[in-house]
């Protein structure tokens, strides 16, 4: 089984790399649908309370708790797929990446894609931001809970990094070569950077 964990800042393009996958036929895992179906089973809307969740969860099961919900699917989705790679899209901490490497060895890949503060805000931006002072200020925020929760350090154990200041077709073609699929692949569409995709 090859699996591939993506990390990144928001806005820094692990969205699209994940529909790149999909493009390719590739099975992608999201992390956050594991506190999504969990608001869901607490009765709660994912999109007020997911943060909330998040936290109560890693409090409840421990800092892996998300990880550690994440790896049935990504069996299963392994298990769908005839090439048996899977992308994993969402990693944060470094203990989640402990709980990867002692889930799958050697078959796990972390990639880091990496692209700087003012690129990712004007990226944003063109995905439906006014690239204001304010959402400037909300990124700024966004980065810290993501730092706050180990990101940085995740970031620098990657195996892979992926530097995401071109092209929108380099950077699928880098993500085409990490994944090991045909240059050919039908690309995606773009999608919306709230969910961590959008042009990257």
């Amino acid at each position: 089984m090859n699996v591939i964990g993506t990390v990144g800042l928001p806005g820094s393009g692990k969205g699209e790399a994940a529909a790149v996958a999909e493009a390719a036929g590739v099975p992608v895992v999201v992390m956050g649908d594991v506190i999504r179906a969990e608001c869901r089973d607490r009765g709660l809307e994912p999109s007020e309370h997911h943060g909330r969740i998040a936290g109560r969860l890693r409090e409840e099961e421990g800092d892996d708790a998300i990880a550690e919900r994440t790896v049935p699917r990504v069996r299963e989705a392994a298990n769908d797929d005839e090439s048996g790679a899977v992308l994993v899209d969402g990693l944060r901490s470094t203990v989640e990446l402990a709980r990867f490497r002692e889930a799958f060895g050697d078959g796990f890949t972390l990639v880091a894609v990496h692209a700087p503060f003012q690129l990712r805000a004007e990226r944003l931006g063109e995905r439906g931001r006014d690239d204001s002072d304010a959402d400037r200020e909300a990124l700024r925020e966004r980065d810290a809970r993501e730092i706050e929760l180990g990101l940085d350090e995740t970031l620098d154990r990657a195996d892979v990094e992926i530097d995401n200041t071109g092209s929108l077709s380099a950077f699928r073609d880098r993500v085409r070569e990490v994944l090991g699929v045909a240059d050919e692949a039908a690309d995606p569409e773009s999608v919306d950077p709230d969910t961590g995709g959008g042009r990257p």
